[in-house]
């Protein structure tokens, strides 16, 4: 596989490297072994792990990318008409998301490199600790990678194939993708293994601690329907203090000025400079915002104004004297920051909550499955009443709940492909804040399209005879 093969030394570990080693061996090519020679050589490759999630998580699409092949947002006219052809999902081999691809494996080669080199560490803290952090960062990828471009677990058959595993960094190796359930499974075991690893002193957010580890599972115990598994994995991530994030602090974790139920995050500072995640929705011109992707208008209906997401989600403001509901989820910091840069809230304690309260009902346990939505709707409505719910309308409102609470979080589309629902657009209503404007172009993929896999890049199959593209493309 090309981009397999492509042997990345990273910032941190070419920050490592002495200038002995790199006469010795090409820039891309240095053998990792000669790398990790004590623990700060170690210390250094992780960051540059954590640094190249950054760049994928911050620095790309990740937070839009569901939204747009889906139904949260719709394209503003007025905007740069960016990811277009993946809103009309017209994507192919040569024009498919290569960019997570590509990054992914070169991420993972660099959690890789650290795995491959931490035995020949002495027993302890430090070892257990790193060994933890970099098989968590791994399987995350691997997980997002599964999303995008293979069938969910619970609808894949024997014959369903994923993206290879790659565990090694050896550059002659050319995978073979494997079976869905395999992937799973290995998926899994790293995080199983990273879950006891991760030392209880690791308490900073922005690492893999625990808690993070455990609200990982949770969401992919979630994908694979084991719903008791789901349970035990949630409760062990948000602990006897159920911390979803208080109405007092929703709209400061946006804005960095709070932690309250932020469980993992990747850093991204005013050095990063990186301001993707707020350009992908809007820029400012003339002091007015100009959306890329707009609120979808029947979505921005069940937004009440008693609900502190609206506000801290979506603005109304005029652009060239047209009204929009723009998305201003991602608008930066108050400290005079950039705008837009902020750092990437990759697991939250609220998404945690709902996954439980699916799994409670999926597991005929009605009543913790209410008390769980009652939780997290009284820390986000101002007003808000316990309801008494049971059956189709509260699994349905649970449902609801994990539409407002992720939306515009790259979440929509992935959510719907694992429940198995149809995207359904309503081609009624355009981008404009009252309904106006230009409809969608295309409405509807239908359960079984080969739409709900997107392409991999064409160059890997040209490549990589053993490494098959996804079925119809």
């Amino acid at each position: 596989m090309k981009k397999l093969m492509i042997i990345f030394c990273g910032v941190a570990l070419l920050a490592s490297c002495k200038k002995d080693q790199l006469e010795l061996y090409p820039y891309n090519q240095i053998e990792t072994s000669q790398a990790f020679n004590t623990e700060a050589d170690v210390t250094l490759a992780l960051n540059g792990l954590y640094s190249g999630l950054r760049g994928m998580y911050a620095g790309d699409v990740a937070n839009i990318m569901g939204d747009v092949l889906a139904d949260n947002i719709i394209i503003n006219q007025q905007g740069r008409l960016t990811l277009k052809t993946f809103g009309q999902w017209l994507y192919t081999g040569e024009s498919t998301y290569s960019s997570f691809f590509n990054n992914g494996y070169s991420v993972v080669r660099r959690a890789n490199a650290i795995l491959e080199n931490i035995d020949n560490f002495a027993a302890g803290t430090f070892k257990d600790n790193t060994k933890g952090e970099a098989l968590a960062a791994r399987a995350m990828i691997y997980f997002d990678m599964a999303r995008i471009f293979a069938k969910t677990y619970t609808n894949a058959a024997a014959t369903d194939s994923v993206l290879p595993y790659v565990i090694a960094t050896d550059p002659t190796i050319l995978p073979a993708k494997e079976p869905v359930t395999v992937f799973y499974d290995k998926l899994v075991a790293d995080l199983e293994a990273a879950k006891i690893l991760v030392s209880t002193s690791t308490t900073t957010n922005t690492k893999f601690t625990k808690r993070a580890v455990s609200g990982l599972l949770s969401k992919i115990y979630l994908y694979r329907g084991e719903w008791q598994k789901c349970v035990t994995a949630s409760n062990d991530a948000l602990g006897s203090a159920t911390e979803v994030t208080s109405l007092a602090n929703f709209i400061k974790i946006w804005q960095d000025n709070s932690e309250d139920g932020v469980f993992f995050k990747i850093k991204n500072t005013k050095t990063d400079n990186l301001n993707s995640q707020g350009v992908n929705y809007y820029q400012t011109v003339g002091g007015q915002r100009k959306s890329e992707y707009v609120v979808e208008y029947n979505l921005n209906q069940l937004f009440t104004i008693d609900d502190i997401r609206a506000s801290a989600y979506i603005e109304s403001s005029a652009y060239n004297g047209v009204l929009y509901n723009h998305i201003i989820k991602y608008n930066g910091r108050t400290n005079g920051d950039p705008a837009g840069v902020v750092d990437y809230k990759a697991i939250r304690g609220a998404e945690v909550l709902l996954n439980r309260a699916e799994a409670y009902f999926k597991l005929n346990n009605e009543t913790s499955a209410l008390a769980d939505l009652n939780t997290l709707k009284s820390n986000r409505y101002f007003s808000y009443t316990p309801v008494t719910l049971s059956g189709t309308a509260l699994i349905n409102e649970i449902y609801l709940e994990h539409r407002l609470e992720m939306a515009f979080e790259g979440d929509r589309f992935f959510d719907l492909k694992r429940r198995n629902i149809p995207v359904q657009r309503d081609g009624s209503f355009g981008e404009r804040a009252d309904g106006t404007g230009t409809p969608y172009v295309t409405l509807t993929i239908p359960l079984g399209s080969k739409l709900y896999q997107l392409p991999y890049p064409v160059d890997e199959i040209n490549y990589n005879t053993n490494f098959t593209q996804n079925p119809g493309y």
